[in-house]
């Protein structure tokens, strides 16, 4: 019995696992600001009324030193460009990876869809974060940046039970 304790040892529900678990996803995973990547050069409408989405978090970008806007007040465009600093950062301009500081909770694993899962709630710090990122326009304009690299950010996952253990589902 001691023999098949330790082989599934990786597999029980425990902190040590989903920290590992956790740990290994975002280790190769880097927290971004965009969740898709943005195609360059890009135009965004600055006709009255009309709203690009993009557009605050593409002028803070442009203040970072990543991009270069040019703007044609004659037909309300605002075309932005990577200068070549910005064309070293991942396209969805990514800042870094999260490393656990504690697991708070997680929940008994059930069984969904035919997979042992399990909702953990962790803190944790960003890592690896880069100079562009660390300005306080660039917190303003993206909440979610501002709270993640606060130094206690908290967030949940699900993690569920695979043969090589816990694992974030892709």
């Amino acid at each position: 019995m001691i023999g098949l304790a330790g082989c599934n040892g990786f597999k029980k529900p425990s902190e040590k696992n989903f920290t590992k678990a956790l740990n290994f996803y975002y280790g190769n995973n880097d927290d971004c600001l965009f969740p898709s990547a943005i195609r360059f050069p890009y135009e965004a409408s600055t006709a009255p009324g009309d709203t690009d989405r993009n557009k605050k978090g593409l002028d803070a970008l442009t203040a970072a030193g990543l991009l270069k806007s040019l703007e044609d007040r004659d037909i309300h465009v605002k075309r932005y460009e990577m200068t070549p600093y910005g064309s070293h950062v991942p396209p969805r301009f990514c800042y870094g990876h999260r490393l656990l500081t504690s697991i708070d909770s997680f929940t008994p694993p059930t069984t969904v869809n035919g997979q042992q899962t399990t909702q953990v709630t962790y803190h944790y710090k960003m890592m690896d974060v880069p100079g562009w990122a660390d300005s306080d326009q660039i917190r303003k304009t993206f909440p979610a940046f501002a709270k993640e690299t606060s130094g206690s950010a908290q967030d949940t996952s699900t993690l569920v039970l695979t043969i090589n253990g816990w694992r974030v589902p892709e």
